[in-house]
């Protein structure tokens, strides 16, 4: 292990904050991790740095878990269940799903971040969640060292949240994921977005895990940026739910307004729709700003600082908040 001084973070969040870790070091196996914590406990924890906004340097040793490596647990004619390390690409991973065949992950195409993140905010697109194909999360805790099982309800997975947001957040480093996939008799979900439009467009009728999973990937490639060429962390804000009763009162203002309905009284409403509408979608700021094609998303043009960015996020919200009187709660960890 080898710990480094006054590195630069920029490469390793999907911002491109350019804020420095006072020590850093990376760590490639779960030993490693284990032998760290018990000589370091005050540590900042980074993996694929796809969900955070940095707004300062951080004076903690910053962890970086790189732990690479997929493995088959056990499978059978219909089913076969995978652990994948933390430091495994989220994308790549899907990727790899798709050319055996495994289903489940194909709508999660394209989302940024490691796998070890993809249980903290139970990462969704499309109409599918993570939560529906992770059988079993393993983390260290930082206090004792120990190697810890979170089976699926042990995760306490609820919309883009978890137990690792809350009573777990910052008290647990995740090693690797564990995922049961189908391998044949694929149930596929296109309903959601625009992906039947897309599958169409293709005269794709009957379509594989791989004509969904590139339909998605087309899709998002034409909303979203890549965080290689302009700085984002995807979705900044989650999309509200609110009250049948409050929904029908802005859509007598709103005739338009977009909505999915959650129960018999909530209504989840987008809020890249709010944010847009709001006036919001392709204003730029100098170095950053809201992305062009996608409202929801915001991003940094080139040496903007967290602090900019975070201020954006807190008038977008106060902006919401006024005109349609819905409280925006940001989905990125605020650093």
């Amino acid at each position: 292990m080898n710990i480094q001084e006054n590195i630069s973070l920029k490469a390793f969040n999907t911002f491109g904050i350019d804020a420095t870790a006072k020590r850093f070091v990376s760590i490639t196996s779960v030993y490693h991790l284990q032998e760290l914590l018990k000589k370091e406990k005050n540590i900042f924890l980074i993996s694929g740095g796809s969900n955070m906004l940095l707004t300062k340097n951080i004076e903690q040793l910053v962890v970086h878990l790189d732990c690479k490596g997929i493995s088959i647990d056990k499978e059978d004619e219909d089913f076969v269940y995978l652990t994948v390390n933390s430091g495994e690409n989220w994308h790549d991973f899907v990727l790899f799903c798709v050319e055996q065949n495994y289903g489940g992950v194909e709508n999660l195409s394209l989302i940024p971040g490691n796998v070890g993140t993809c249980p903290i905010q139970n990462i969704g697109a499309y109409g599918v969640e993570v939560k529906n194909v992770i059988t079993k999360v393993e983390a260290v805790e930082i206090a004792s060292t120990k190697l810890h099982t979170f089976a699926n309800k042990d995760c306490k997975f609820g919309y883009r949240n978890s137990i690792f947001k809350n009573e777990a957040k910052n008290k647990y480093a995740i090693t690797s994921v564990s995922f049961k996939l189908t391998k044949q008799k694929h149930i596929l979900n296109t309903s959601y977005g625009a992906i039947e439009t897309e599958l169409a467009s293709k005269n794709i009728t009957n379509p594989s895990l791989k004509e969904v999973s590139n339909a998605v990937i087309a899709i998002r490639k034409s909303k979203l940026p890549d965080p290689k060429k302009i700085g984002n962390s995807g979705s900044f804000f989650k999309n509200p739910v609110i009250s049948k009763s409050h929904f029908l009162e802005l859509q007598n203002q709103y005739p338009n307004i977009p909505s999915y309905i959650i129960s018999e009284d909530e209504i989840k409403v987008p809020a890249g729709w709010l944010i847009e509408t709001a006036g919001f979608k392709g204003k730029r700021f100098g170095n950053y700003g809201v992305h062009e094609k996608q409202a929801l998303v915001l991003v940094n043009y080139g040496n903007a600082t967290g602090k900019e960015i975070y201020a954006l996020a807190q008038k977008i919200k106060e902006t919401i908040l006024n005109q349609f009187s819905i409280h925006l709660e940001i989905e990125v960890n605020i650093i």
